[in-house]
């Protein structure tokens, strides 16, 4: 009677994936392999069948012909910048946010709205603000802060996109770091006081070590949105001004569906998800081998 109890609840769980795991397989695994065909090929999504040209689209890529490298230099600066300023604001703002003081909860749930917010919503919104807001404080203040050409110049667009997707995103930080500092145990910090530690001791020797978990979980998602970034720049700039503000994966939709570059595109996207994903293992084990455990 178990056995075929068991034999039933197996079969049972089995169809009852078998969906799951074609709705998958339609939907990331067979596109997957599709492309790592088509980077060998030169297609333009028109014609019946792709030419093979073998690893040109590759040798393309890496002489310079295209301008995918410049895309990539971009995104590693964007994402170093989004992943220490996202972490080390949502930080700060989570310590202030766990004291107790008149409407802290109504100060979480503002950071935390921004996030909630579509980021092309944002970026418009911004893009507004950039051109016609700042305009309108320029001409009350009359100070040149408000002037400057923030989506035109080049690395003003950097600073500014910068800007926008941290500001956008810090409240999932902060959340989870405000989880993470509400799980470390009171007696753990009284002993610290005890011991004769000021309050700066405690936090960075005591507090900081035993946030191990939050910050991997933080550092790895900043890190993850950081190299996809797309929409924000997509409707803030369009990557420009020219092409400096052109991250990895602008430039891979560019060629892909802009300039109907099919086989040029698939070959960006396979390098730049093997980059990824050597990067975002090795942040996360080094991270991990980091982690205090009480």
């Amino acid at each position: 009677m178990r056995s075929n109890r068991k034999k039933r609840e197996y079969i049972e769980n089995f169809l009852f994936t078998i969906p799951a795991v074609i709705l998958v397989c339609i939907v990331m695994y067979i596109p997957f392999v599709m492309s790592g065909y088509y980077s060998l090929t030169e297609w333009n999504g028109i014609a019946k069948e792709p030419l093979f040209i073998g690893l040109k689209n590759f040798r393309e890529i890496f002489t310079g012909k295209v301008e995918f490298l410049s895309s990539l230099w971009f995104t590693v600066r964007y994402t170093l910048l989004f992943v220490i300023m996202s972490n080390v604001i949502a930080l700060a703002l989570a310590v202030a946010l766990t004291k107790k003081f008149p409407l802290v909860n109504v100060y979480r749930s503002l950071f935390f709205i921004p996030y909630i917010m579509s980021m092309t919503i944002v970026g418009f919104i911004w893009k507004f603000i950039f051109t016609s807001g700042f305009k309108s404080l320029f001409s009350l203040t009359g100070w040149g802060f408000w002037n400057f050409s923030w989506l035109g110049d080049p690395k003003l667009a950097f600073i500014s996109v910068t800007l926008v997707g941290v500001w956008q995103s810090l409240g999932f930080y902060i959340v989870l770091y405000i989880a993470g500092l509400q799980a470390v145990p009171q007696e753990v910090l009284e002993a610290a006081t005890v011991d004769g530690a000021s309050g700066v001791q405690s936090f960075f020797r005591v507090t900081l070590p035993l946030l191990g978990p939050s910050m991997t979980t933080c550092i790895f998602m900043s890190l993850t949105n950081g190299l996809k970034v797309f929409d924000i720049i997509l409707a803030l700039t369009k990557g420009g001004p020219g092409t400096s503000t052109y991250s990895a994966t602008l430039q891979i939709y560019n060629d892909a569906f802009t300039k109907n570059m099919y086989g040029l595109g698939s070959a960006e996207a396979m390098l730049y998800f093997f980059a990824v994903l050597v990067i975002t293992q090795v942040v996360l084990r080094v991270m991990s081998r980091k982690e205090v455990d009480l």
